[in-house]
């Protein structure tokens, strides 16, 4: 905790093994739910590494207790004034040198642990809510997940500021005391007194932190081949929407029985009174027919948000208008927007009205963003 003594130095232990492997677990964890957030084909990533991102955390929590003595939090918990001015002296060159972790650095590391707790958490609820998805699988609404979203995103943003910040500074305080502080955080050794040395690298938790990693990988892809056949991503195939036997057969004699979560009530009611111009066919339903169709499809509609892309159509429809076609709806638009002409001329797709061509769960009506994937 305190800086080096004038007393002759050599090669000491300093961060043990299990210090190490968090070190460089968390960093690939972050790096990979970065890369992965914006992607629905990369989704099963994303998550795998949020919740991987969660359980260090807890590891890190515990090991700061009951770690050796440079990786304890008591040996590295400095004032903000303490930092400060450490922060400035090292602006200027002549800051002294810790053998652990310095004042400003500690205070970035304590910062980062709290933001991994604020993203993860904070996305385990967006799964959960906005997604529907994950161990917090339905824990609010869809809407509620989605304000929810803002501060992982933000969390998330901030974090990244404040790596990169912390990259900084590792590579200052390397060139100002003519050492490489990165290559120290893989090989655990350091130039210092031996007194400040650690007793040992603790070769055995760091084994059971591996393994344990190894095990949560394993079962959160077993099965990966089965569950996306052919495919470089793992779909999230949404969770099943309420059904109707008579929608099923009425509507899918002709066409994938388009679940009613795709359109307002509005515009399904504009639908079954324009039974004798339905696109070119006449229905020819009777009352009773009718009758049963329209109330399924008002109750579960797209005003009722059972779904991700139900709440979003819902959203994106002005309250005047009543489109007939998913497809003129803005939220539909938006998310095809970048789907080049040819691709909709495919022998496998045909036009935009073939949904189940690319959407694995388009009879169940989910619609998932990561369960969809557009044929060759």
């Amino acid at each position: 905790m305190t800086s080096e003594s004038r007393a002759e130095v050599s090669r000491i232990r300093v961060w043990d093994a299990p210090t190490r492997l968090f070190h460089w677990s968390f960093a690939a964890a972050f790096a990979a739910a970065w890369a992965s957030g914006e992607s629905d084909r990369w989704r099963d990533v994303h998550v795998f590494a949020g919740y991987l991102i969660l359980g260090l955390l807890a590891f890190r929590l515990l090991w700061g207790v009951a770690g050796s003595r440079h990786a304890r939090f008591a040996s590295f918990a400095f004032t903000w004034r303490e930092a400060r001015d450490y922060g400035l002296r090292a602006l200027s060159r002549n800051a002294p040198r810790f053998v652990g972790h310095n004042p400003a650095g500690a205070w970035a590391i304590f910062a980062m642990l709290a933001l991994a707790a604020v993203v993860s958490v904070s996305g385990i609820l967006v799964l959960g809510g906005e997604e529907q998805q994950g161990a917090l699988s339905g824990w609010g609404r869809i809407a509620t997940g989605a304000m929810v979203k803002e501060l992982h995103d933000g969390g998330a943003s901030l974090w990244l500021l404040l790596i990169c910040v912390h990259v900084g500074g590792v590579v200052w305080e390397s060139l100002a005391h003519r050492e490489n502080l990165a290559r120290s955080m893989v090989t655990g050794y350091k130039q210092g007194p031996a007194a400040e040395a650690a007793p040992s690298f603790r070769w055995f938790s760091a084994l059971a932190l591996a393994a344990a990693i190894a095990a949560f990988a394993h079962w959160y892809f077993e099965g990966y081949e089965d569950r996306a056949p052919g495919r470089t991503y793992l779909p999230f195939i949404g969770r099943a929407l309420p059904q109707s036997a008579a929608w099923n057969a009425e509507c899918g004699s002709c066409h994938l029985a388009f679940h009613p979560s795709l359109l307002p009530a509005r515009s399904w009611q504009a639908l079954f009174a324009g039974q004798d111009k339905h696109f070119g066919e006449v229905l020819g339903l009777d009352g009773a027919t009718t009758a049963e169709l329209l109330g399924f499809a008002t109750k579960t509609s797209a005003d009722a948000g059972l779904s991700e892309a139900s709440f979003k159509i819902a959203r994106s429809v002005p309250e005047r208008e009543a489109p007939v076609r998913i497809t003129e709806t803005g939220y539909w638009k938006k998310k095809h927007a970048a789907i080049p002409e040819a691709t909709w001329r495919r022998p496998k797709v045909g036009s935009r009205a073939n949904c189940a061509a690319c959407h694995l769960d388009a009879e169940r009506g989910a619609f998932e963003d990561a369960a969809m994937h557009i044929p060759d």
